[in-house]
């Protein structure tokens, strides 16, 4: 770790953590330095460097039962925070492969600007601070036991027309794909809502 990314760190995500209750100097809560086995390139008999094979994640915070809850990849301060996004991702996605279970969420700082990640669920999004480990397992307990949308019942008392339940639905369904839904724009109305 260079001089300039221990020192956001050490000054900055650090104690943002602390004020989440996360214990950086307690490693069943917070791992520094979390090393991930990676696969070698194809065609590598020999290692080149000791570190060969390894990435190492910044952070990783640790549920009550001592799983990987969520990635923390921490730039300097001088740098945008977008700059660990990509890095952060594949460490999740390392970790995962590498130990099983459930994929980590993402988090991407450089002290200043922090932004969370749901890799498979929702795009990144900037957050004041980080969440306490009581809130990071409630959100992975509700992504493992969400029910798809389709399911959802729609009340007919509200939208009963057949052709209200046929949009519901499509929309429904849209967000199931992950496609985004629209509003077409007007040429006089940038917001692209009639006034």
């Amino acid at each position: 770790m260079t001089q300039s990314e221990a020192q956001p760190r050490s000054e900055l995500i650090d104690q943002q953590l602390a004020q989440a209750g996360w214990n950086v100097k307690d490693p069943s809560q917070v791992v520094e330095e979390f090393d991930i086995l990676t696969d070698q390139p194809e065609g590598v008999v020999d290692l080149r460097t000791p570190y060969e094979g390894h990435q190492f994640s910044d952070y990783v915070l640790l549920g009550k039962d001592r799983k990987p809850l969520a990635v923390i990849e921490a730039k300097k301060a001088s740098r945008d925070a977008a700059m660990g996004r990509e890095q952060a991702k594949q460490y999740c996605y390392n970790i995962q492969k590498q130990l099983g279970g459930e994929l980590p969420f993402c988090f991407y700082t450089n002290g200043h600007q922090l932004y969370f990640w749901d890799l498979e669920n929702a795009p990144p999004r900037k957050v004041i601070g980080f969440p306490t480990r009581d809130d990071l397992e409630r959100c992975a307990y509700i992504r493992r036991n969400r029910k798809p949308l389709t399911q959802e019942f729609i009340n007919t008392s509200i939208a009963g027309r057949d052709y209200q339940i046929r949009a519901i639905r499509s929309v429904l369904e849209g967000i199931e794909q992950k496609k985004t839904v629209g509003f077409p724009r007007s040429r006089g109305n940038p917001g692209g809502l009639e006034a």
